[in-house]
């Protein structure tokens, strides 16, 4: 599974330093969770998907 955290970023039209705001997330990490050189924890995902109006499981897309 593939986490899609900027395709849900831009349809909601939130910059990455406004999400990285909102979640608590530093924009450096969540740069590299965009681009999948990480992966976000369990609290990262709860609060980027808080941050983003959406639920965990809209952050992903089976590959």
């Amino acid at each position: 599974m593939e986490v899609i955290v900027s395709k849900v970023r831009a349809e909601k039209k939130i910059s990455l330093r406004q999400l990285a705001r909102i979640s608590g997330v530093k924009r450096s990490h969540l740069s590299d969770i965009e681009n999948n050189r990480t992966s976000p924890t369990l609290d990262e995902l709860d609060a980027l998907a808080t941050a983003l109006n959406v639920r965990i499981v809209d952050l992903f897309v089976e590959q």
